[in-house]
């Protein structure tokens, strides 16, 4: 499972012609990040990106504080030689997404909307992959999960939100792997957003996005 944080970091970070094609874009940069650059045409591409998937984008200052961080952890990936997902991977997590959809129509009409292609996708997912994929690997052997924690969120969360439905709640035993994932899903969140914030602050940043950018 793979939390929203993570998901929203990961969202995309590829190159941005495709996902422009037909529209004219005067580029421009919005960010230097040590002796890289972050272009309009990311912001653009992210947001073509968030419509499709949520129905709904983020304001300008949002996205590119989303690409800044992918920033971090592409740059720290490559570095490291971070292998990159298998075209089986990508094709898996590429089902995934559009089994998320309502429906197929859906699927297709928020494609259409937001000017994606079947490639489009699938580069988006690879990146997807190999973003959340370091991170995990990174930070998932740090995080220890007592079983008290997994009883107590199985008292708090599960069983009250069966309450709430007037329906039984499944077993202990038949939950403890899911809510197992969940709770180190969510200290691989809090471990990454901690070492998100400690290398902004070694970073040499300068945001250049102008309000209504986006």
């Amino acid at each position: 499972m793979r939390c929203r944080t993570i998901l929203l970091l990961v969202a995309t970070v590829l190159a941005t012609a495709p996902l422009l094609r037909g529209r004219e874009v005067v580029d421009r940069i919005v960010a230097r990040v040590e002796n890289d650059i972050i272009l309009e045409s990311e912001v653009h591409a992210l947001a073509h990106y968030q419509q499709f998937v949520d129905g709904k984008t983020e304001s300008g200052e949002q996205i590119l504080e989303r690409l800044i961080d992918q920033w971090i952890v592409r740059n720290e990936a490559e570095t490291a030689r971070f292998p990159h997902p298998s075209d089986a991977e990508v094709a898996h997590g590429a089902d995934r997404l559009q089994a998320s959809f309502a429906s197929p129509e859906e699927y297709e009409s928020r494609k259409k909307q937001a000017g994606l292609s079947v490639l489009d996708i699938r580069n988006m997912v690879a990146m997807q992959l190999y973003l959340s994929n370091y991170l995990d690997s990174r930070f998932r052997p740090a995080v220890q999960i007592a079983p008290k924690e997994v009883e107590d969120f199985y008292q708090s969360a599960v069983v009250t939100r069966a309450k709430t439905r007037n329906q039984a709640p499944p077993a202990l035993d038949a939950s403890r792997e899911y809510i197992q994932e969940a709770l180190v899903q969510r200290g691989i969140n809090e471990q990454a957003d901690r070492w998100l914030k400690e290398s902004r602050a070694r970073l040499r940043v300068e945001k250049l996005l102008t309000e209504g950018a986006k």
